[in-house]
């Protein structure tokens, strides 16, 4: 999955979407790969209803967020300032980055560096 958790990414579709001037920007809570969903801030927010009980005497309703598919969010890319599609490569140090498709800016490395990923020097 190309979505970490603290990334900031941009929902694409759906009710949260923003208009064009007004996009939706948010950090990611959690990541789910095995659904292939994400938990992003403030976005997908149902209520839950709760009954009263002896722990909460009130009751009344949590607001709460819910996953949303991967395929609704773009990763950001703050040199572009928008949602991009991304790529991954391998730098000189054998770390595993991944970098913005329009602007070749890097959006993080992925995982510790593999000293068996550098590519064998040109002679």
């Amino acid at each position: 999955m190309h979505i970490r958790k603290d990334d900031q990414v941009e929902v694409i579709t759906g009710d949260d979407k923003g208009t064009p001037s007004s996009r939706t920007i948010a950090k990611v809570l959690r990541v789910l790969p095995e659904k292939n969903k994400v938990v992003v801030e403030g976005v997908n927010r149902v209520y839950k209803h709760l009954k009263p009980s002896q722990k909460n005497q009130q009751g009344g309703r949590l607001s709460k967020e819910m996953p949303v598919d991967a395929s609704n969010v773009m990763l950001y890319c703050p040199t572009c300032a928008r949602g991009v599609r991304v790529g991954h490569r391998v730098t000189e140090s054998g770390q595993k980055q991944r970098y913005c498709k329009a602007c070749k800016a890097g959006l993080g490395d992925v995982g510790p560096a593999k000293p068996s990923r550098v590519k064998a020097a040109k002679k």
